[in-house]
């Protein structure tokens, strides 16, 4: 059956939490199956992600982190509405909480969060530092298209972000750590977030907003019922992004396909519940949220407080495995899909249309809980 031509970003969350998580994404980039990833700044090994970064020439975004552990810079000295009597972020599910409560002060948020996360970013990394990686690359078995990726090469055309950084998820997740496992901002933050982003000229973000999740019946039912609150913040959330000038890809997934749940099956199903109803023939931009690596082993890694239980399971490295299986890859070239880097996405191919609230609305509806 034919479906619309679709470019795909694979980005890898959490770049900088610990040696062992960066040593499984990079080794995900290296086999073409990473496309990007999202640098958590206050994350333990932070600096040596960013020179991993730089020596493979990694397409880098910025995981912004209201959530967990401690802040970056002079924030982290000062009292707080976002931060607890120990000086930590309140964690996911307390962020969420203290904001439906009233009790964050909003311009703490851009303090405390966006703007020192933005400061801190390593010069290489930013626009200024932008270069070109090496020459042409082999494409990953199965997978044509722009920026093909082979192992041990970056993408042909590959260049560090033009943007300040890959925003992902305005709550918790790709670049917004704030309780999103992947998520985005409640009212108030969303609108601080978009305008924070615009002041620093950042042009893409995340909107978590995954097609039929709330349908996903093998998520247990606490973790599907988050899954659609997510979804939800996330569509709140178009509106002040999209008067902000901030854009996004078409299409998410990565709520259905978290940890052990990551399957050949799940990617492909997920990505086809986004492209119904999406004519045939049009170019679609599509971001598949990855959280890959090695187990952390403690003490060693987390953002000040050490890993949690789910960075020390098996579930990363179910999703490594995953991730460089030729079979996803197979399924997924027979399916059409493109693999492409996040700085693609900021200069659309002639003919393409440039995501937006509209086109957005068009095709996606809410999933039910």
């Amino acid at each position: 059956m034919a479906r619309p031509r679709v470019r795909l970003v694979v980005t890898a969350d959490d770049f900088g939490y610990c040696p062992r998580r960066d040593e499984g994404i990079v080794e995900a980039f290296l086999a073409g199956a990473v496309t990007s990833v999202s640098l958590l700044v206050n994350g333990a090994a932070s600096e040596s992600a960013a020179e991993l970064a730089r020596r493979h020439r990694i397409p880098t975004g910025l995981h912004a982190n209201l959530s967990e552990g401690r802040p970056v810079g002079p924030a982290r000295h000062g009292a707080s509405s976002l931060l607890g009597s120990e000086g930590f972020f309140l964690g996911k599910m307390g962020f969420r909480e203290a904001v439906a409560a009233g009790e964050v002060v909003l311009p703490q948020v851009r303090k405390c969060g966006f703007r020192k996360m933005l400061v801190v970013t390593p010069p290489e990394l930013r626009p200024e530092g932008s270069r070109r990686a090496g020459g042409p690359a082999e494409p990953f078995p199965g997978i044509t298209g722009q920026g093909p990726y082979s192992r041990g090469r970056a993408p042909a055309r590959a260049r560090a972000p033009r943007c300040v950084g890959w925003c992902s998820q305005v709550w918790v997740g790709g670049v917004l750590h704030v309780p999103l496992p992947d998520s985005a901002p409640p009212a108030g933050v969303c609108q601080v977030f978009a305008e924070a982003l615009q002041a620093c000229g950042v042009r893409f973000t995340r909107l978590p907003m995954e097609r039929g999740v709330g349908g996903c019946t093998w998520l247990e039912a606490p973790a599907r019922a988050f899954a659609c609150a997510v979804e939800q913040d996330a569509r709140a959330a178009m509106g002040p992004f999209a008067r902000h000038g901030l854009r996004w890809t078409d299409v998410f997934v990565g709520l259905s396909t978290c940890g052990r749940h990551m399957s050949a099956h799940h990617v492909s199903g997920a990505l086809a519940r986004a492209l119904e109803g999406i004519p045939t023939g049009r170019a679609v931009t599509a971001e598949l949220m990855a959280h890959p690596g090695y187990p952390s082993v403690p003490p060693a890694g987390g953002s000040s407080e050490g890993p949690d239980a789910f960075s020390c399971s098996w579930e990363r490295l179910h999703e490594l495995r995953v991730l460089t299986a030729p079979v996803l890859w197979a399924q997924l070239a027979q399916d059409g899909v493109q693999l492409c880097a996040l700085h693609e996405l900021d200069s659309k191919r002639p003919g393409e249309g440039t995501p937006s609230e509209a086109t957005l609305e068009t095709f996606l509806e809410p999933s039910p809980l």
